[in-house]
């Protein structure tokens, strides 16, 4: 947050700045952004520096979310008092329209908007048109049932709508990121895809990505910070690569690497080891892929997303693997010890 340079009052001067964004605001309605289908665009001025503005703006996508995005502004006024420029506040994401010309595609299921160009657009929608059902077969439809996706042009344009390092997340094709300022468990979830990871994936690995990416969004009001990240990461994969016929091996062919060398899993993945540069993320992500799918073929598909309901209903309790051991024996029938022994001989029966 950056802090006011002054705070706004209500007297003229404050009050002739909010007419001119609310003209500002009509006038990127009915131009740049006339192909977004708008509920509302509206700036709210937080701090005036002569002709420096701050303020938040907020927009609301019609048919898709319940409740506006919150983005932190910071605009400058030109000689006759206009906007001359606007860029986002400091350690704020980008708007969508940001980067570059804004080219927005809706499906059936979802709206993609970006910089990428219309094909890239028009395929990445209806890749997410088959992936909200295909999330809905497993988790119900109890969400949003609906995909708002970002798709800009470069992996920098990716990383200024994330607010984050250019290079962070240099190998992830994916993230999901609730919209600034939206209520929690509220969907209003924004899936950004990172173009040049993307663009090197097979049409597989595309729909294995936006499907993951889904389930992340119809698991939003179950998942909680004591909700590890094995499991949420594991079950989004799961049903990414539901249906898709491929082994083990094929799936997580840097762990199948690891169990041939001698190198075995002895606990279950870390919340650290998803983190973006992680040493052996892959691994990580392989590793909770097979614990969902252990526990899916174990005691069938409905019971995995149970577990994860009950995991989010447990609430924090006194510790997060104390808590998580009581939702398996309750569910399950057995501890967390029990499964991580049967989990890591699983591992290498499937992969050696």
């Amino acid at each position: 947050m950056v802090a006011p340079a002054r705070a706004v009052t209500s007297g003229p001067t404050a009050a002739a700045v909010e007419r001119l964004l609310a003209a500002h605001a009509l006038e990127l309605r009915a131009g740049p952004l006339a192909a977004l289908p708008l509920v509302g665009l509206d700036y709210r001025v937080t701090a005036l520096r002569d002709s420096e503005v701050l303020a938040e703006l907020s927009y609301q996508i019609k048919d898709f979310d319940d409740y506006p995005a919150v983005l932190q502004r910071r605009l400058t006024l030109g000689a006759d008092g206009r906007p001359s420029a606007e860029t986002p506040a400091p350690d704020s994401p980008a708007a969508p329209w940001d980067p570059g010309p804004l080219g927005v595609v809706t499906g059936d299921r979802c709206l993609v908007m970006g910089a990428a160009a219309r094909d890239e657009l028009t395929v990445l929608a209806a890749v997410a048109d088959a992936a909200v059902p295909a999330v809905e077969d497993l988790w119900g439809t109890g969400w949003a049932d609906r995909l708002v996706l970002q798709l800009p042009d470069t992996e920098a344009q990716f990383a200024n709508l994330l607010a984050v390092p250019a290079g962070s997340y240099q190998d992830i094709a994916a993230v999901t990121s609730a919209a600034a300022g939206a209520p929690v468990h509220t969907p209003a979830d924004r899936v950004l895809v990172n173009p040049e990871a993307y663009r090197q994936l097979s049409a597989l690995g595309r729909r294995v990505v936006i499907t993951h990416e889904c389930t992340h969004v119809a698991t939003r009001a179950d998942t909680h910070p004591w909700t590890p990240l094995w499991l949420s990461e594991g079950a989004a994969d799961y049903t990414g690569y539901l249906g898709t016929g491929r082994t083990a091996r094929e799936i997580a062919p840097e762990l199948a690497g690891d169990v041939a060398a001698g190198r075995l899993p002895t606990a279950l993945p870390l919340d650290t080891d998803f983190a973006a540069g992680a040493p052996a993320i892959a691994q990580a992500y392989e590793l909770a892929w097979l614990a969902c799918d252990l526990i899916a073929r174990r005691h069938g598909r409905p019971a995995l997303v149970e577990l994860y309901r009950a995991v989010g209903a447990a609430g924090p309790g006194s510790g997060r693997e104390q808590q998580l051991d009581q939702v398996f024996q309750a569910r399950l029938g057995y501890g967390l010890a029990k499964f991580t022994q049967d989990w890591v001989a699983e591992t290498v029966s499937q992969l050696s």
